[in-house]
This record gives C-alpha cells, sequence and structure tokens, in this order.
C-alpha cells in the first residue's frame, strides 16, 4: 500500500499534491493536495465524533438525507456526468448509465428496504424455551473507503450509501487519477448533511498517494472496504491484519461470456460490445472471455466485427458524438498494448483496432481479438481494457472448463434460449453472479449482493448481505420469563458427569431406543442422587 518513491537508491519524499489531467486531451485540470498519514487519523477521529450522534438517528432521518443526497444526483446530473467525463475520460453516456443511474437505484432500494434489512429478528433459543432470542445489526462506527478510479462517482457513493444507512460514518480515499473531481462530490454529502443539521465529518474525502491508503487501513476505522486490483487487495488485506481491522475486498475480473449455439446472436453480440466498450472496459464486471460455440462463432464473430468497426473514439466533451473514450491512468494503456501484443505474437488475430492510434489522449482503440486461446496472457491477466477476447468452444463442457480456469471469480454472463440450459451452465460456473441473456444486470438489482469468489475477493457490496456488512451483528438473549433460580455448576459433585452424559443423548440420540434407554439413565443416577 505504501508509495515509494526512488531515484536509484534514494527514497524520494511522497509529492505534497497530485496533478491532475483530462485523459482524453492531456489538459492540466489543478492540482489536490495529498492528506499525509498523520492527517488521516485526525480525519478518521472526526468521523467518530460526529458518528456518535448519527448512530442516534431513527431510520425516517437516515431516509430524509439520503432523499436529499438523490435528490441533489437528480438536480445535477448533467454536471456530474461532465465532471466524470473530464476526470476519468469516459463518455457522458457511459457516466450517466454507469454512474448515476446505479446510484440512484441503489438510494431509492436503500431508502425503501434499508430499515427492513436492518431490523432486529428474532430467532429460535432451541431448548432455552425460558429465554428470547434476536439479532440486532449495531453500527460498526467509522467505514473506511479505498477507491479506483474507473468509476469516480459510484465508487465514492456505492459503499457510502449502506454505511450512512447502518449508522456509520464514512472516509472515502478516493484514487489519486481521478481526485479532482472529488472536491465537487464532497459537496453531495456536505450540503445534504449541512441542511439536516448534521456535523460534514460525517462523511469525508481524502486524497493522497499509496501511503494516504495505508494510513486509513491502520488508522482505527472499524471496518475497510477496498475495491481494485487482486495484487492491490493482497495489500490492503495484510496491512489491516496488523490490526485485526475487518475488510471487503472487491477485486478484479476476468468474466466469462458465453454464447451457446442456440443463442439470440443479436443480442449476444449487442451485450458483448456493452460488456467491453463501456468505460473502455475499465470494469470489474467487463465480458473479458468471450466463448462462443463452434456452430455460431463465425456468425458471431461477423456481426460483432461489422459493429465494432462503427465504434467512434476521441475527447467525450469535444462536442461530437463519441461512442468509446479514453482510458484514466497512462500504465493501463501500456497494459492493454503488451497483452494485444503479445496474443498476436501466439497466434491471435486483430479483426479491429489493436492499437493506441492517433489521438492525442490516452486512448486505445476499440479492439477485436480472435483466435485467443486460454493459455495466452491476455486470456489470463485482467486486460481492463477495451479489447473484446473471443474463443472458440465446442461444447458445454469445453465452455465451462474455460470459463472456470481462472484465478478471478466475480462474474459470468450465459446466452441461451433454453432455461434449463442456462440454468445448468450458470450452476457450473464459478463466479459471485451469473447473468442469463443479458450483461451485468445483477448489478442492477439492489437486493442481489454483489462481490466475487477466488482472487476476485471475500464480502458483499449489495442486498441484505452487503447493508448488514456495515454492522456489527450482535446476538441478544433475554428472559421470556423469569426463572430467578441459579445454575449451580460448583462445587462440583458425585454423579454430575453421569447425570449431563445422559441428558446429552437423551437430547440428542437418533434412535428412539436408545433415548429411551438413556432416559431410564438418567432417572437412575437422580434418584441415587
Amino acid at each position: 500500500m505504501e508509495l515509494q518513491v526512488t531515484k536509484g537508491d534514494v527514497r524520494l519524499p511522497t509529492p505534497t499534491t497530485i496533478r491532475c489531467t483530462d485523459p482524453a486531451t492531456l489538459q492540466l485540470l489543478g492540482e489536490i493536495p495529498v492528506v499525509a498519514p498523520e492527517e488521516v487519523r485526525e480525519r478518521v477521529r472526526r468521523a467518530r465524533a460526529a458518528q456518535t450522534q448519527w448512530a442516534a438517528t431513527r431510520f425516517s432521518e437516515r431516509r430524509r438525507v439520503l432523499g436529499m443526497i438523490l435528490e441533489h444526483l437528480l438536480d445535477h446530473a448533467d454536471e456530474l456526468c461532465d465532471l466524470i467525463a473530464r476526470d476519468s475520460g469516459k463518455t457522458r453516456e457511459n457516466a450517466l448509465l454507469g454512474e448515476i443511474w446505479p446510484i440512484c437505484e441503489k438510494l431509492r432500494h436503500t431508502i425503501a428496504h434499508g430499515e427492513r434489512d436492518l431490523a432486529p429478528e428474532r430467532v429460535s433459543s432451541g431448548l432455552l424455551l425460558h429465554k428470547r432470542a434476536r439479532i440486532e445489526y449495531r453500527p460498526l462506527g467509522v467505514i473506511g473507503v479505498i477507491c479506483p478510479w474507473n468509476f469516480p462517482l459510484q465508487n465514492v457513493l456505492g459503499p457510502t450509501i449502506p454505511a450512512l444507512m447502518a449508522g456509520n460514518a464514512v472516509v472515502v480515499k478516493v484514487s489519486e487519477w481521478t481526485s479532482w473531481s472529488q472536491p465537487r462530490i464532497q459537496r453531495i454529502f456536505d450540503e445534504a448533511l449541512n441542511a439536516a443539521g448534521y456535523s460534514t465529518d460525517l462523511v469525508q474525502l481524502i486524497t493522497g498517494f499509496g501511503e494516504t491508503g495505508a494510513a486509513l487501513c491502520s488508522s482505527g476505522a472499524d471496518k475497510i472496504v477496498f475495491t481494485g486490483s487482486m495484487p492491490n487487495g493482497r495489500r490492503v488485506a495484510a496491512q489491516c491484519a496488523k490490526t485485526l481491522t475487518p475488510v471487503i475486498l472487491e477485486l478484479g475480473g476476468k468474466d466469462p461470456m458465453i454464447v451457446c449455439d442456440d443463442a439470440a446472436i443479436d443480442q449476444a453480440v449487442h451485450a458483448a460490445l456493452a460488456g467491453t466498450f463501456i468505460s473502455s472496459g475499465q470494469m470489474c464486471l467487463a465480458a473479458e472471455r468471450v466463448l462462443v460455440f463452434d456452430a455460431v462463432y463465425n456468425q458471431f464473430v461477423d456481426a460483432v466485427v461489422e459493429e465494432a468497426r462503427k465504434l467512434k473514439q476521441g475527447p467525450p466533451l469535444s462536442g461530437d458524438l463519441v461512442d468509446v473514450g479514453a482510458m484514466t491512468m497512462p500504465h493501463q494503456v501500456e497494459i492493454v498494448e503488451r497483452l494485444v501484443k503479445d496474443a498476436v505474437e501466439q497466434g491471435a488475430e486483430v479483426r479491429v483496432g489493436g492499437k493506441r492510434g492517433g489521438l492525442k489522449g490516452q486512448f486505445f482503440e476499440p479492439t477485436v481479438l480472435t483466435g485467443v486461446e486460454p493459455h495466452m496472457a491476455i486470456a489470463r491477466e485482467e486486460t481492463f481494457g477495451p479489447v473484446m477476447c473471443i474463443f472458440r468452444v465446442k461444447s458445454e463442457d469445453e465452455a465451462i472448463r474455460v470459463a472456470n480456469d481462472t484465478e478471478y471469480g466475480l462474474g459470468s454472463t450465459v446466452f441461451t434460449q433454453d432455461k434449463q440450459r442456462g440454468r445448468r451452465i450458470a450452476d457450473r460456473l464459478v463466479a459471485g453472479s451469473t447473468v442469463v441473456n443479458d450483461f451485468g444486470l445483477a448489478y442492477m438489482a439492489n437486493a442481489l449482493p454483489f462481490g466475487g469468489v477466488r482472487g476476485s475477493g471475500y464480502g458483499r457490496l449489495n442486498g441484505r448481505e452487503g447493508i448488514r456488512a456495515m454492522c456489527n451483528i450482535k446476538s441478544v438473549m433475554e428472559d421470556r420469563f423469569a426463572l430467578h433460580k441459579p445454575v449451580k455448576l460448583y462445587p462440583v459433585k458425585l454423579g454430575d458427569f453421569e447425570r449431563t452424559r445422559h441428558t446429552i443423548e437423551l437430547l440428542y440420540r437418533r434412535s428412539p431406543l436408545q433415548r429411551l434407554e438413556s432416559a431410564f439413565a438418567l432417572v437412575r443416577t437422580l434418584f441415587r442422587r
């Protein structure tokens, strides 16, 4: 997690500001201050102080504040889309569909169902008939969030919404690559909290490099939510382990999209285009491997190539209609370029794109590769760029084997017109979610938990499981009717062991005859007493 800037063998000091540029034009946007580690701890302390008042609020009050945030997003959607496009390089359409809309839906769902999901639950007290048992969902305190750069708005609000509904304060460390938009995003929270009469310390966005994120992990925050790459997820988990701080890891993916021989090809083609080229492919849920059955392979490829050749790329705010924007991080362009070159050298064919192109900014052309094989680096490493990798498979078994042959396990997609077949394939895919006959929509259904398995992380962010993950899940037992008689374990008396053993056998033996024998044995020990 710690950023080390070196020149030769000399470690250089961490910069005190972040230089922000527009990825599409390379225009300098300005500089944002770096929050030093000691200030991170102070921010968490202030958040904890503000959380005390917030934790005591009713759910109706929390709904009111979240409602103000929702209204702000709707009132300023055009401005926020321009802001996101300028900071990340994605198109305004991608910002609206991929950031504003999912966050509005998450707010709607949380306002409608958050109280129900956090209501105390009565559960069985088992053999203890004189007791009542329930589960309570209590706020943890301060939730620390560490964001990547691909969704500057959604990555901040996504975990913050359930954390607030659960009664927590939130401190968010945003990516150094999309820090320019953060003062404006901070205003969304500040205006709602000020209007409702709460301290703006309740939600704080902080900017910085790796050591700022490391400081948040060790700051005393009660839980860390990290979204990012697998290597950085390992660093976060290791840092949090030092203080036993629990962590949710939402990491990368190498998601398969299986196109069966009975798929609706036009539907599958456009889902593959969306799954590959939205946000220039910079999505954890991107369709990074498109596995097409042999019988429809040529038909699918021809249709994809025809559509991909029509895509326009350029600066999103130039005034022209643009299909695919820029890539946010310069180094990611280099990664995509390396993986495509390696694939071509090993026999893959570039059908569309395949290079950076002649634009000034951080662009990689929308690319379609055919003849991709499972052993290639591009089939195993997360691409995180606008590259559609198409594999030819002969059968369900081969498609499932190739789909599961990865260290990741986030999302997956199946296209088939046979409902039973879709369910059968979905059952065999190792992933946190499977969508049949659509791309990525499981994320929009906020009653569904979102997260991965294997190297895609652990913990969940959406659904009932996601909001409860922001809580201390507390067990409470109290009297149903009071006995007020002591259970005397001490001093130990002769026969206590035998009586207890026969009681346990009476309760848990499966054979009625054995239970009867245990009952007689227990009675005999009681008389001997």
